[in-house]
């Protein structure tokens, strides 16, 4: 059998040559370096001491669930409960606040103090309405029993009532109004009149952003801080609409960030239900772990493994490419022996490839997973010399 009608002649492979024999050794007997020894175009039979130097590693050929790859791109982000701006309830004067981007606070914790002459301002207006409602509540109570005795007009006793109530939800308007600024009601009625205010954060997490200074003016609309809690990660992906129909809940990502190698791996979780201008949906996923070096906004490319189906596969590294065809090479009888076996590639989970195998060839054979590429090496340099 002529193996250059079945293979293509393969260019001198010198650098390859040199690798294998500098990771081998040279084992010399009277002079001489051992070489391999080549039964045909396509088997290659190694000496021992060449064998032991590359530590090969094999593997077997296995029926496992793949599926093809999405390959689209995208950015990380949280929940809207997850990044939190923090502005002041009432306009103040920032008088502290120790707080640089990049710090992590816990839930509750100081992130600034106000003070404004307005802040004493309402407390004395709560605590005069709060004097005169115990006063309506005390005539509102003397004109009800004057009524019982039918003593009394019932004028009075709308009057009264309608006084009262007037009174209560004033209280009450200012009440709320001292919660939002974080200054308690019981406090203020033992007499505690104070002239700042604290904001305390409403979440754990990490500052992203610092918009003031000591000193500085702030008003209730302005934004002071922004704090930002990575615990509940995402990944939001875009996929065209062309390729929608491929994506369905729960199936696997895999993703890396930009000029990265290191693979994490998600779910997805929601399929959006609109198309944006670009012609792209909005993919929700959820990471399988959490990672504190991960920043909302950063950008990522991802994988998503759309159908899956049972398909003969090899470990990934097991196969060689050359001039556009793959090969893999599979331990003979001799274990010293590897023969060359080319074979079609088709889906790929990074771990595994999909592999269509020549018609006959034995599937319980000893797969190379490490070290096909020296032998491909040694294979072709003799088909050149030939």
């Amino acid at each position: 059998m002529n193996s250059q009608n079945i293979y293509p002649k393969i260019k001198y492979f010198p650098i390859l040559i040199a690798m294998l024999f500098a990771r081998c050794g040279e084992v010399r007997t009277n002079t001489t370096v051992e070489e391999p020894v080549f039964t045909s175009a396509t088997i290659v039979n190694l000496t021992p001491s060449q064998l032991k130097a590359v530590n090969f590693t094999m593997g077997r050929i296995e029926q496992k669930p793949i599926g093809s790859a999405l390959r689209v791109n995208g950015v990380l982000d949280v929940p809207p409960q997850n990044l939190i701006t923090i502005a002041a309830p009432m306009g103040g004067f920032v008088k502290s606040t120790k707080l640089l981007q990049g710090m992590k606070v816990k839930k509750g914790e100081v992130l600034a103090t106000l003070e404004n002459q307005e802040y004493i301002q309402l407390q004395q207006d709560y605590l005069d309405n709060r004097s005169k409602l115990e006063f309506f509540e005390s005539e509102y109570n003397r004109q009800t029993e004057l009524a019982k005795e039918n003593i009394n007009a019932q004028k009075s006793l709308q009057q009264a009532k309608s006084q009262y109530q007037s009174a209560q939800a004033i209280v009450k308007g200012l009440e709320a109004k001292l919660g939002m600024i974080n200054i308690s009601t019981s406090t203020l009625l033992n007499g505690n009149i104070q002239s700042t205010i604290r904001l305390y954060a409403p979440i754990q997490g990490y500052i992203t952003a610092v918009n003031v200074n000591i000193g500085q003016y702030v008003n209730a609309t302005d934004e002071m801080f922004k704090l930002v809690d990575i615990e509940h990660l995402h990944a939001e992906l875009q996929v065209y609409e062309k390729d929608i129909s491929k994506v369905m809940v729960g199936q696997r990502v895999k993703f890396q960030l930009a000029n990265e190698t290191d693979i994490r791996t998600a779910s997805v979780y929601l399929i959006g239900k609109d198309i944006s201008p670009e012609r792209t949906v909005r993919i929700h996923c959820h990471l399988d772990k959490e990672d504190e070096h991960l920043l909302p906004g950063m950008y990522i490319t991802a994988s998503i493994e759309t159908t899956l189906h049972d398909a003969e596969v090899v470990s990934t590294s097991s196969i060689v490419n050359f001039e556009g065809e793959d090969f893999i090479f599979a331990q003979g009888a001799n274990k010293s022996q590897f023969e060359i076996i080319k074979v079609k590639s088709g889906n790929s989970n990074d771990e595994y490839t999909e592999v269509e195998l020549p018609e006959g060839f034995d599937k319980t054979r000893n797969i190379v997973v490490r070290g096909a590429f020296e032998l491909l090496g040694l294979l072709k340099n003799m088909e050149d010399e030939e």
